[in-house]
């Protein structure tokens, strides 16, 4: 990989579109070693190769992800198919154009119509790549391709600084097309990416600290200094808003448009003396009193699924509370320090609208304003460096989050039916953490503790439609929905593969606006220590 600063030296790139086989190959040969070196190797030696028109393809299978986002096509639809092809023709362009065809079927006869292309597709292919494409349409595919990973491969195959090509990913949200201006353009091309008003960035995220202490002592760290910033962490939905003139625009943490779904954060941004802004803050639902809703009535007001009529006259309003300023009027903030960016933060939205925070170089307090925050029903807080400009998408010391219990993000993998009075409910979830570096997730238990009964009616039809297979009593899903899971600490366990098991865990939330690539990673509980951890075996 070049050094940071080097001069971009674009290889030739290769003509005619690209087998899925030589996909699948570097697939499997990535899924087959640990060493993130050969990886990185083997992926971009794949891209030099891709075409420029296939490469957006490429980057987005790797992920393991269809560029389609939906297609209607289920695990049930998967099953029957047919005789492998001998011999592999298949392009990845022949693939992205089956499936954006059959992403494309609605109405009477739409459900035979897409039988058939999936069928026809599926002939054309040959086992191996048959296996592939079935894992990449369930979401399990393994093979430890992360993001991170990705841009690395990127940078080494075009001839570019791997930190020209993180700074375009976090300013247009997306690897596949900076991949491909890469590959295409160079060092000139990454340029080209800026900030945008109506392309959402990819948000700051923090790191975690058991205490504010230790979340000081992260920040100092790093050389920041002694002056700190701490945020009150509000239980609501992470949302990124952008206006320009009249227009006003508001994403989610995942950059999907959920604009439809807050008129009275479009009407308060708008009402704001400015005409050109990018705002970082929380959305968070309130009843007539200005209280909290909980998270989950949040999560369901704000849902990209189409507004109906749930709450319109109950009185719940959603609020913005804004912590963050990336733009104003042609003003871009992201590389300046946070001081700067809090000041024209604090000039163009009222107070009533901002985050609470403390300014102070004592952790002592900013242990006094967690407790606050914690009398008042919030989560926690986040400490930030006063320095650190926003780096968006990358989870660094710049800020570190604390909260009172010990949390995961964790994805659920199975579902057991239950029994008693909870007989026809799936009631004990599988748990899992990621594996960046072998991909996939690691199990580290189970709990149906902490479930209502609405949360299990919930759970039941969620998982239902997320099926993959069962075994007897067991329904094992695809790896989507991601759950905050509450635990006394950890163990060590012969019975996971990963080693260690939670101990006591409990559900306290589905977190709809997470995806699985933002869940707590194996690496991460494995360093939990302290209290935290607690010798023994079993789970």
């Amino acid at each position: 990989m070049p050094p940071e600063g080097a001069a971009s030296v674009r290889p030739p790139r290769h003509s005619g579109a690209m087998l899925l086989h030589d996909l699948v190959e570097v697939s499997q040969e990535v899924a087959a070693t640990r060493s993130r070196l050969a990886k990185r190797a083997s992926l971009a030696d794949l891209l030099r190769r891709a075409d420029t028109e296939d490469v957006e393809i490429v980057v987005t299978y790797l992920a393991g992800e269809l560029r389609q986002r939906r297609t209607g096509v289920g695990w049930a639809g998967l099953g029957g198919l047919p005789d492998p092809a001998a011999d592999p023709t298949l392009t990845v362009r022949d693939v992205d154009d089956g499936f954006a065809s059959i992403a494309v079927l609605s109405g009477p006869g739409s459900a035979a119509a897409r039988s058939a292309a999936v069928t026809a597709l599926f002939a054309r292919a040959t086992a191996a790549e048959q296996k592939f494409l079935r894992a990449l349409v369930s979401g399990e595919l393994r093979q430890g391709a992360l993001d991170a990973l990705m841009l690395d491969a990127v940078a080494t195959a075009a001839g570019v600084p791997v930190a020209d090509v993180r700074r375009a990913v976090m300013l247009r949200g997306a690897t596949a097309p900076v991949a491909a201006a890469a590959l295409a353009g160079g060092v000139d091309a990454l340029a080209a990416f800026t900030l945008t008003i109506g392309q959402p960035v990819r948000p700051m995220l923090a790191g975690t600290a058991p205490d504010v202490a230790q979340a000081f002592a992260k920040i100092h760290s790093e050389g920041s200094a002694a002056e700190c910033y701490v945020d009150v962490k509000l239980d609501g939905i992470r949302v990124q808003v952008h206006r320009d003139g009249p227009d006003v625009s508001i994403y989610t943490r995942s950059l999907d448009d959920i604009t439809g779904r807050l008129p009275e954060v479009v009407e308060m941004v708008r009402s704001l003396p400015v005409q050109r802004l990018i705002l970082d803050g929380e959305a968070i639902l309130v009843d007539p009193t200005g209280r909290p809703r909980p998270f989950q009535e949040t999560a369901s007001r704000t849902s990209i699924q189409p507004a109906g009529e749930d709450g319109d006259d109950d009185g719940h309003r959603v609020r913005a509370f804004f912590f963050d300023c990336l733009h104003v009027d042609g003003d871009d903030l992201i590389d300046l320090p946070l001081t700067d960016r809090l000041a024209r933060l604090d000039q163009v939205v009222p107070a009533t609208s901002l985050v609470p925070r403390l300014s102070t170089a004592d952790a002592a307090a900013g242990e006094g304003f967690f407790e606050q925050a914690l009398a008042t029903g919030q989560e926690g807080v986040i400490v930030k460096s006063a320095t650190a400009p926003y780096a968006a998408g990358r989870r660094g010391a710049g800020w570190v989050k604390v909260k009172p219990r010990h949390t995961l993000d964790l994805v659920v993998l199975a579902v057991e039916w239950g029994s008693g009075r909870r007989q026809g409910w799936l009631s004990n979830i599988h748990l899992g953490a990621r594996d960046p570096e072998r991909g996939g997730f690691v199990m580290l238990g189970k709990t149906f503790k902490g479930m209502t009964d609405e949360m299990l009616r919930w759970q039941t039809e969620r998982f239902l439609e997320l099926e993959t297979h069962r075994t007897s009593y067991v329904v094992h899903v695809r790896p989507e929905q991601v759950v905050e899971i509450a635990f006394d600490g950890l163990q060590r366990s012969t019975r996971y593969p990963g080693g260690v098991a939670l101990r006591f865990a409990r559900v306290l939330r589905y977190r709809d606006d997470k995806q699985s690539g933002d869940a707590d990673t194996i690496e991460t509980v494995r360093q939990l220590s302290g209290p935290v951890y607690a010798e023994g075996a079993g789970s």
